[in-house]
Formats: C-alpha cells, structure tokens, sequence
C-alpha cells in the first residue's frame, strides 16, 4: 500500500510502499497526531521512516496493494 505524508516546511512529500493495512497505518499516524509522539513506518525493503506527530501536515492512505504482475524486485 502506497502512502503519502506531507510534512509541514518541507517541499516534497514522503512516499512509503508499506505491507501495513489502511486499519493499522491510520492507528499509527492517530497516535503520532495526538501525542508528543513520531511516527515510524518501515517500508517493503526495511527502511524506517520517522515523521515527528507534530510536523504531519497530511496522510493519504492509498489502496491496499492487491499483488503485482510482471517484473520487479
């Protein structure tokens, strides 16, 4: 599932391809948002990404991935 998280001051938004359910990852970004917490979700290689709560401008929660056809690693 793709997410994407806009980060407030920041021009780029952060794009994470995560194996999490919609269910758990808006949880995640729940907390973060309601406490003086960070946001971390691993991506499908293993690489974490840590977002300060208080820094999220925006999450969109894309579609759950349903399996993917063709090549790729």
């Amino acid at each position: 599932m793709e997410i994407r998280i806009g980060v407030q001051d920041v021009a780029r938004e952060v794009v994470v391809e995560s194996e999490l359910t919609g269910v758990e990852v808006r949880k995640l970004v729940e907390e973060a948002i309601a406490g003086p917490a960070t946001l971390s979700l691993t991506d499908e290689h293993g690489h974490t990404v840590l977002i300060p709560g208080a820094k999220i401008g925006y999450v969109d929660i894309g579609a759950e991935s349903r399996g993917r056809v063709g090549f790729g690693g």
